[in-house]
């Protein structure tokens, strides 16, 4: 199986005042196609600083980074908030939902940026909230609805424009163990059954249990892998 993120001898500074602080030493991973990856370790490991510059969201310090055969790395500010509203969807702790717009109004928002025609993109919204089993919740606003239907939303936002990559940050953090087993059941079937790789940070060794592969991170490096 071919990969969809090679990552070769990746680093990652930051200033603190006059300190330079290494994140991540010399990295390397290849993560394949159709992937379901748990990042953990302990605080301060650079499983987020890992996970958003997988996603696009920050840029490496030196080394590469290819997803999909496209070294990102090498893009620009404006070419890689492009790249990540096609390619990439996001799912954090927390839902980042609008509280003025309904479930729909917040899954649409990513395909504002996009070309398509707003009779597509109520067709596309339509699909996202049926796949994660709110179809009947399309008008409701975040405050009419529970911690888990909510994530249920943001997810929906994230697969909306059928991205090949999901990245996801502690996305059961804030809920119950039963409403936390509902939506990594619901990860779970999106990699099964849609084919989405996903690469999902999480402090929790029983969310952890619902992915095909753990990493540990340690110090900025990779431990042992174990696989499920």
């Amino acid at each position: 199986m071919s990969n969809l993120i090679s990552i070769r001898d990746l680093t990652k500074s930051y200033e603190r005042g006059k300190q330079k602080v290494e994140v991540l030493h010399g990295l390397t991973l290849d993560i394949p196609k159709g992937d379901f990856v748990a990042l953990m370790g302990p605080s301060g490991s650079g499983k987020t600083t890992l996970l958003n510059l997988i996603g696009g969201l920050d840029q490496p310090s030196s080394g590469e980074i290819s997803i999909d055969g496209k070294r990102i790395d090498r893009f620009s500010s404006a070419e890689l908030t492009r790249w990540r509203a096609s390619n990439v969807g996001f799912v954090f702790q927390f839902y980042n939902l609008m509280p003025v717009l309904t479930a729909e109004g917040n899954v649409e928002l990513p395909l504002l940026l996009t070309k398509l025609s707003a009779a597509r993109r109520r067709e596309n919204v339509a699909i996202a909230l049926s796949v994660v089993g709110l179809a009947e919740r399309a008008k409701h606003k975040p405050r009419e609805l529970s911690g888990g239907q909510e994530q249920r939303v943001a997810i929906a936002r994230a697969i909306v424009s059928d991205p090949t990559l999901l990245v996801c940050d502690e996305p059961t953090g804030d809920l119950d163990r039963k409403t936390a087993d509902e939506i990594l059941t619901l990860l779970q079937t999106l990699n099964r059954e849609h084919g989405k790789t996903i690469v999902m940070v999480t402090h929790d060794p029983r969310a952890a249990e619902y992915a095909k592969r753990t990493l540990h991170l340690d110090k900025g490096q990779l431990a042992e892998q174990a696989a499920h």
